[in-house]
């Protein structure tokens, strides 16, 4: 189903499509590529909204910065300093987190009005990113396409082309509260990582090139435990990059008993616990799980690589399982 959600200063209008399918009913629009709500059932069968989002187009437009629910790219998290070689060339890009460029700059995907069309059980949105946008080489063509499995699990393919190299590395950046999304901290929900290794990072979240080994550390999530507070990193995937999507992740509410699985064909999977989010919503309020490429990869050859190159297809995909128990 489609319908307007709202209208830009510009007169452009910004289109809700609701997706409804085994218990699951998720709604997508059209600005940011944005989930804005995803329901489902408890152990009870009571439905509730487990990702963060506003109820209104003028609350995305008013609170850009927390990413709720956003497609984001051309980067997904951090170039340091805003710049990147390749090729033999350094590329300038926006900065829009101090030196750093986050999230692809000041209006990255995640603030443009993406083209629909639907598809069996879902929606496809597609847009062209010309060359220079917030500074990325090559003009890119992208499509995000949003469908609702058999099971009620929200599947995410990513694919784009490119006609000169360039970087790439997108993600959606949904806050995840099993116990619905007005219930306050989910820092009690448990989580499960299989993640041996994660990115230490320096004071201004930019990683310092070292893989380094989760065990005994607060980082170790390979046997589900409470997540708490205090993370915004990456996790090094065990299985690496992949062709086709595996399990990395669980997260779980033990009062409503909802649980999400992960799957993503990505090397890498963001933990942020939102600690600082703000009015309307609560500090900690949701739990990001962004499948990705590590940051600021562009400038770390060690990490596995973000290039994409004329005649190259990038594919990624990611799925959101919901069951109970």
């Amino acid at each position: 189903m489609r319908e307007l959600f709202g209208t830009l200063s510009d007169g452009t209008e910004v289109h809700r499509w609701t997706l409804d399918r085994a218990g699951t009913r998720a709604e997508i629009l059209t600005y940011g590529g944005i989930v804005r709500s995803v329901e489902v059932p408890d152990r009870q069968g009571r439905p509730a909204n487990v990702v963060l989002g506003f109820a209104g187009l003028d609350g995305y437009l008013a609170h850009p910065g927390p990413y709720v629910g956003a497609l984001v790219g051309r980067y997904a998290n951090r170039i340091a300093g805003a710049r990147f070689p390749l090729d033999g060339l350094v590329h300038a890009l926006e900065p829009n987190c101090g030196p750093h460029s986050l999230h692809g700059g000041g209006r990255g995907f995640d603030k443009r009005v993406w083209h629909a069309e639907p598809v069996a059980h879902g929606v496809r949105l597609s847009r062209v990113s010309p060359h220079g946008e917030e500074g990325f080489p090559g003009r890119v063509e992208i499509s995000a396409t949003y469908t609702l499995e058999a099971s009620g699990a929200l599947r995410i393919a990513y694919e784009a082309r490119t006609d000169a190299p360039t970087v790439l590395n997108l993600t959606n950046h949904s806050y995840f509260n099993l116990a619905g999304h007005d219930t306050g901290d989910a820092g009690g929900h448990e989580l499960r990582l299989t993640a041996s290794r994660f990115t230490p990072v320096d004071d201004q979240l930019i990683p310092t090139g070292v893989l380094e080994d989760v065990t005994g550390s607060r980082f170790d999530f390979r046997t589900a435990r409470k997540v708490g507070s205090g993370y915004d990193h990456n996790f090094v995937l065990d299985k690496g990059l992949t062709q086709a999507p595996e399990e990395v992740a669980e997260l779980h509410d033990p009062a409503s008993g909802r649980t999400l699985t992960v799957a993503t064909t990505e090397p890498g999977l963001q933990l942020y616990t939102a600690d600082h989010l703000c009015a309307p919503f609560a500090p900690g309020g949701g739990i990001a799980l962004e499948t990705q490429h590590f940051p600021d990869s562009p400038n770390r050859p060690e990490f596995p690589s973000t290039v994409l190159r004329p005649g190259q297809v990038h594919r990624s995909q990611t799925v959101y399982g919901f069951s109970v128990r």
